[in-house]
């Protein structure tokens, strides 16, 4: 998995890194791999915290407009990760906050729609709901464990494709909170530290 998003991370960084004269050629990599560890980071702190219904709405493109730089900047797990990828780059390389600000700008809004493409679309296996989320939760933003199921074993692609189709209703609900729950699908019941009715909560903002 970190593999597909570092190569997203490079695709987008032609312009805004590797031809930018105000980063040395020797710094591109770092700058990148500055990127790549805000990016995860980021989508961990939300995940350990309990936000996954955040995460779950973003990885969907069900809380964003994928073809507005605007609408991904201001989505609050994007701009979590935009604030710190520019405090690292200004730290470690000594830029300027316009610039640090410019290359994030120029490049996470490319790397989080190409993300959000892969992880919605059921017919692409190479970034899924489970190898993101399962990868977040298991407390590891290095290890690449591939394809797995999340907390308690449950499968987030139910939620997320459901999600991402336009397809989420009640009976996919009941449906999903049974196999999370075991088949008892109670509101005090917990799975993998998680509270299914908090996390659906969170997915509709309530």
């Amino acid at each position: 998995m970190l593999e597909q998003i570092m190569g997203l991370i490079q695709e987008n960084s032609q312009e805004a890194v590797v031809r930018n004269p105000e980063v040395p050629n020797q710094h591109n990599d770092d700058v990148m791999q500055t990127l790549m560890g805000s990016i995860m980071g980021g989508m961990q702190q939300e995940a350990q915290s309990g936000n996954v219904g955040g995460l779950m709405g973003l990885l969907s493109g069900k809380s964003v407009n994928t073809g507005q730089s605007s609408s991904l900047m201001s989505n609050p797990i994007v701009a979590g990760i935009a604030g710190k990828a520019i405090h690292s780059i200004m730290e470690k390389f000594g830029m300027s906050n316009s610039a640090a600000s410019g290359i994030v700008a120029s490049v996470l809004p490319g790397v989080i729609a190409s993300l959000i493409n892969k992880t919605s679309n059921s017919q692409d296996g190479s970034i899924d709901f489970n190898s993101i989320l399962g990868n977040l939760m298991g407390g590891s933003s290095t290890s690449n464990s591939g394809v797995q199921t999340g907390g308690g074993g449950f499968d987030f692609n139910q939620i997320g494709y459901a999600l991402a189709d336009g397809k989420l209703d009640m009976n996919d609900l009941m449906r999903m909170g049974g196999s999370m729950l075991g088949g008892n699908n109670t509101d005090d019941q917990k799975s993998g530290g998680m509270d299914l009715g908090g996390m659906l909560g969170g997915l509709f903002g309530k």
